[in-house]
């Protein structure tokens, strides 16, 4: 999709990406460059992992993560790495899909890209969980910054998301993902919208 063709909604929130991200390239490429640099001395080769994943409109792509589990062939049998759980925890292994961005495969901010597989089974399960594929999918959202766990409550939160969408509320997650970043998930989530705390 060209930038004359997008909805402006899209093109608006393109450009957001843009203006937040091109003035902070070098930083995040030495951040990401230090940050595979210790994957490799500590835990090897592979250094990043690849996946394909589903974006806005179904589109598929192939998102870029630093490893942090182990490389058995039985998928079963994986387990975290030495910095698997640190990485995760501070959401530090998401930092390469800022080239995922700078290609316009995903936003800053939107619901987490699913693999084609997980998506077909969620769906069926959880219609609500098609909103998603109405925005660009992000390194972060809605759902991540409230810690969401299971199926429905993230469908919820997606749903919201795409409802609520605006600059504003794209900087609101960035925020408070930087603040997860430095103090972790536990400490630093948000919590859940007032409508969707279970009563």
């Amino acid at each position: 999709m060209t930038s004359s063709s997008m909805p402006p909604l899209v093109l608006s929130k393109r450009l957001l990406d843009l203006a937040l991200m091109l003035p902070l390239v070098p930083f995040f490429g030495l951040a990401v460059g230090a940050l595979a640099l210790l994957v490799l001395i500590v835990d090897g080769r592979p250094v990043f992992f690849t996946q394909p994943r589903l974006g806005q409109g179904r589109r598929m792509f192939r998102i870029l993560k630093l490893r942090t589990m182990t490389c058995e062939p039985d998928v079963r049998a994986r387990k975290p790495t030495r910095l698997g759980n640190l990485l995760r925890h501070h959401g530090l292994d998401e930092l390469p899909q800022l080239v995922n961005v700078l290609l316009g495969d995903m936003s800053l901010v939107g619901p987490r890209p699913l693999t084609p597989e997980d998506v077909e089974r969620l769906i069926a399960s959880h219609p609500p969980l098609a909103a998603r594929f109405e925005v660009p999918p992000g390194i972060t959202g809605l759902a991540q910054v409230c810690q969401a766990k299971g199926a429905v409550l993230t469908a919820q939160l997606d749903a919201e998301y795409a409802r609520t969408r605006s600059a504003l509320v794209d900087i609101r997650i960035l925020l408070r993902t930087t603040w997860i970043n430095v103090v972790g998930k536990r400490r630093g989530a948000r919590p859940l919208p007032d409508h969707l705390v279970p009563r």
